[in-house]
């Protein structure tokens, strides 16, 4: 199939496509024409990098995963997987923190300076 069938079959864009390809997670084959060929095989793998993105983990990261998280698309997590999903979620969770302290200090500034100000007319 072409990258625009593939891209619609998947549910993403032709353009993340062409990255997941450049960034080794994907193959494709070149036709004569120079376009891509893909094969039934790289609509679930697709579907499977995005869902990973979209639990918070990178490109960088995903190139780096054992072969069993990139299988199927699935919410079964394989054993080897588990310890970056707890790393992920650790960091998640220290972010929150930092993001949750910042937030609060600004809210705290706010409020002195609204404190201080001269009332508006």
């Amino acid at each position: 199939m072409n990258i625009g069938e593939l891209a619609r079959r998947a549910g993403c864009s032709a353009r993340s496509i062409r990255h997941y390809e450049k960034t080794g997670l994907l193959t494709s084959n070149r036709r004569a024409n120079g376009y891509r060929e893909f094969d039934a095989q790289s609509v679930p793998r697709v579907m499977q990098v995005a869902h990973l993105i979209q639990r918070g983990f990178s490109l960088v990261d995903i190139t780096t995963f054992p072969s069993c998280m990139l299988r199927d698309v699935t919410d079964v997590v394989c054993p080897q997987a588990l310890a970056l999903h707890r790393k992920r979620l650790a960091e998640f969770d220290r972010q929150l923190l930092e993001l949750t302290a910042r937030r609060d200090r600004l809210a705290r500034a706010l409020g002195a300076n609204a404190r201080s100000e001269p009332p508006t007319r």
